[in-house]
């Protein structure tokens, strides 16, 4: 699961923020909380302050994650970019989803499902 997740993350990273495939504010959030749960594990520290809108956002995201593993927090993240990719009908969503099924020869049961990872 560790190298779908790194190449799912890799997409994500390269899509152009201009771009006609890009994630809703939800879906950015959503990718940024499973990234973390995946990456670190559950959230530490303090909620940000008052003042600090987008880092209560982004703790808020993870923390509702908390006691997620980190292989189901992987294996959702891909299976967020794939349904993303899935919706779009754009030349850049089909040649990503291509490169992220073909590499790995996955299909959408398997990246929903922890157990397969």
């Amino acid at each position: 699961m560790s190298a779908q997740f790194d190449k799912a993350v890799s997409i994500v990273r390269s899509l152009p923020p201009d771009g006609s495939v890009k994630p809703t504010q939800d879906q950015q959030l959503e990718f940024y909380g499973l990234f973390k749960q995946a990456t670190e594990g559950d959230v530490k520290g303090d909620r940000p302050g008052a003042f600090n809108f987008a880092g209560k956002y982004k703790w808020d995201a993870w923390k509702k994650l908390e006691g997620m593993s980190q292989d189901e927090a992987k294996a959702k993240y891909v299976a967020l970019l794939k349904g993303m990719l899935e919706a779009s009908n754009d030349e850049v969503a089909k040649k990503s989803l291509a490169e992220l099924e073909g590499e790995f020869g996955i299909g959408h049961r398997e990246l929903t499902s922890p157990a397969a990872a």
